[in-house]
């Protein structure tokens, strides 16, 4: 019997010696990263040691658990087995959660799991300590003598264990952060094209607005590869794959338009536009005689993730890429495409998010004014050759209205609302950044842009497209005369009578007809129609049919080549160039200001009116319809820009009306028939 202890306790006291040593060098390792807040390169490779040296404890705490428990199962000290048990309970919740940190990271819905590891953890070193007291005070006399060593399972030398390895990984973090540190800068902070022509001023990226961290050029980089945020966000990294934002660059439409700017300005000019469009061609320094404007990176990404989560200020409100972006702390290896070297990478990020959500999650990120960079635009006589033009803004059409908070306007549906709240709303999803029930901000970037959906044939995005535009954005209504007569009338026709007005009006054969038709900014955060209004296309279609569906009169219908009838109710803008043309293929290089323009403020209506007369032979009741139609783009343009001049681009009914007019027989008429 007492070989078999004696073996036990050599077995126990072999796996004793590395178990502790790790043990403590785990609980000092954890106890640095807690107190040393600095993020810099040596607390990076900390927590890897933590973490490695936690994977190798649970690996070693198993088999000294289970010799240690076999050895003293028989000593019936019901106190001190059920301390120890109570401590292997806890251990394994503390490896537990470690565990879970080092797979999925501190996600937002689970923010209490490292604060239960770091507390289970200090509470083992209590536990332990009681543990060894309870065997201290409950050992009997006879084997206080028998035994000069308390704690044989320990056995000598584990002193020295413990210091030994406490050097060795204070010295394995000192190299390996040295090391780290001597190596080559894997980015090459220079402008891409040298040499780098500045024809806009000693500014690197005039005429965009654009500023750096630096005050230069980053790596393409270091603003791209959008792939290695998706390793990790995954479903927002798909979502932002079928949005606007990613096909800025690569849009068809948008390339027809720079390549013209380039061949009629030179290709410095098309930095006033890639700042919005392809931020990665004009940071890394490409928009330079020998530049290309078809580098697949740029195209492929457009506004890729770094761009907005890379911004940490606005410069102004005024647009044309009007934001500083300064590149994140790098973690680990950040910028090396080996497997292993991105999965430690990875791994960091997740242990320690803490930095990577300060850079890449900045407060300026959710504010209305970070949107006002690129969607609102001027441009000056340096690049026009003319003078100051102010052009889309977005931004003051929201502070103007009463979405914003800032005015003192009121509206039914008046609580303040960001340009994110409507274009990245919160949805159920799976990602770090989810919160506690589990929502995440889309990344589809819903707006009002139904052309680049289906020139791609993304039917779901289309399809998320057309829903957006037709959720009471907008209103209309037809607004009766003060004359009531054939709600029964309507009610036998199934149509719905409008609800902000009184009954239909009764009509005599040969009678003019004027009504009037408001259309209503409901839900809109910025005018309507909003962006670049001098290619969108909205207008009213306003038709009227008799008894039998025979047409009385009708406006904004289409051609047979599918253009809107040019007498119709546009809201549009038509910009014109200093000769009085019109700039219809959106150079707006040639801009100078605008000879129309009819958009309706949040909050607004609109009214006008149509006249028509009933004929005499009109079979009654007349059924008056109005809707407010939407496409992106106006059939020129998109013909031009598409070169296909068999285009036909998706037409969004966003709201329409119906009203019934009973007709009748003027009573002198009557009487003659009779």
């Amino acid at each position: 019997m007492n070989d078999v202890n004696d073996s036990q306790l050599n077995t126990e006291r072999k796996l004793a010696k590395p178990t502790v040593a790790a043990a403590v060098v785990l609980a000092l390792s954890g106890f640095v990263t807690l107190i040393w807040s600095e993020f810099s390169v040596f607390t990076q490779w900390t927590y890897l040691l933590h973490t490695l040296l936690g994977v190798a404890v649970t690996a070693l705490f198993a088999p000294y658990v289970w010799v240690h428990f076999r050895r003293t199962i028989g000593l019936r000290r019901s106190w001190l087995t059920f301390s120890g048990i109570i401590s292997v309970l806890v251990f394994l919740t503390v490896a537990g959660s470690g565990i879970h940190i080092a797979l999925t990271g501190q996600t937002e819905a689970l923010e209490w799991v490292l604060p239960l590891h770091v507390w289970l953890a200090s509470g083992i070193l209590l536990l332990v300590i009681a543990h060894i007291l309870l065997h201290t005070f409950t050992l009997s006399e006879r084997r206080k003598k028998s035994e000069p060593n308390r704690f044989p399972s320990l056995g000598g030398g584990l002193q020295n264990a413990v210091l030994y390895s406490t050097l060795f990984s204070v010295v394995l973090v000192g190299v390996a952060g040295g090391l780290y540190q001597l190596r080559p800068n894997p980015y090459q902070d220079k402008a891409a094209i040298e040499p780098y022509v500045k024809n806009y001023g000693e500014h690197p990226f005039r005429p965009s607005q654009t500023e750096t961290g630096s005050g230069s050029f980053y790596d393409a980089r270091r603003i791209g590869e959008s792939e290695r945020c998706a390793s990790c966000h995954e479903q927002i990294a798909e979502q932002w794959k079928a949005s606007i934002h990613s096909q800025a660059g690569s849009d068809k439409t948008y390339q027809t338009n720079i390549k013209l700017l380039s061949e009629k300005k030179g290709i410095e000019a098309a930095r006033y536009c890639e700042g919005c469009h392809a931020p990665t061609a004009l940071m890394s320094g490409q928009l330079s005689k020998g530049g290309i404007l078809e580098t697949p990176g740029h195209l492929q990404e457009g506004v890729s993730c770094m761009t907005c989560h890379g911004i940490d200020r606005v410069e102004h409100t005024k647009g044309v890429a009007s934001y500083r972006f300064t590149p994140p702390t790098p973690y680990l290896f950040n910028a090396s495409s080996n497997t292993l070297a991105t999965g430690i990478h990875n791994l960091l990020i997740r242990l320690k998010p803490e930095q990577h959500k300060a850079d890449l999650a900045r407060t300026v990120l959710a504010t209305p004014e970070l949107c006002a960079t690129c969607h609102a635009q001027f441009m000056d006589k340096d690049f026009n050759n003319w003078g100051w033009v102010k052009m889309q803004d977005d931004y003051t059409a929201w502070l103007n209205g009463p979405y914003s908070g800032q005015t003192r306007q009121t509206f039914a549906h008046a609580e303040l609302r960001r340009c994110q709240d409507c274009h990245f709303p919160l949805q159920p999803g799976k990602d770090p950044t989810a919160d506690k029930a589990g929502m995440i901000k889309t990344h589809f970037n819903i707006g009002g842009n139904t052309a680049i959906p289906w020139v791609t044939q993304n039917h779901a995005q289309l399809e998320r497209t057309r829903e957006f535009l037709k959720a009471d954005k907008m209103r209309i209504t037809i607004d009766n005369p003060n004359r009531s007569d054939a709600t029964e009338t309507a009610k036998h026709l199934d149509l719905q009578l409008i609800s902000s007005t009184e009954a239909p009006a009764y009509y005599y054969l040969g009678e003019d007809v004027t009504l009037k038709v408001a259309v209503t900014n409901a839900q809109v955060g910025h005018a309507f129609p909003g962006g670049t209004s001098d290619i969108n296309e909205a207008w009213i279609h306003f038709l009227v049919e008799d008894g039998q569906g025979r047409k009385i009169y009708e406006s904004g219908a289409l051609d047979r080549e599918n253009n809107v009838d040019a007498n119709a109710y546009f809201y549009k803008s038509v910009p014109i160039s200093r000769t009085g043309e019109a700039v219809w293929r959106h150079d707006l290089f040639n801009m100078v200001g605008d000879s129309f323009k009819r958009v309706i403020p949040p909050g607004a209506s609109d009214v006008t009116s149509y006249s028509f007369k009933v004929a005499d032979d009109v079979k009654g009741p007349l059924i008056v319809t109005a809707s407010l139609k939407y496409r992106k783009l106006n059939n020129r343009y998109a013909k031009w820009a598409l070169k296909d001049d068999n285009v036909q681009l998706p037409i969004v009914e966003m709201a329409s009306t119906s009203l019934v007019l009973p007709i009748k027989i003027k009573p002198e008429l009557a009487k003659v028939e009779q």
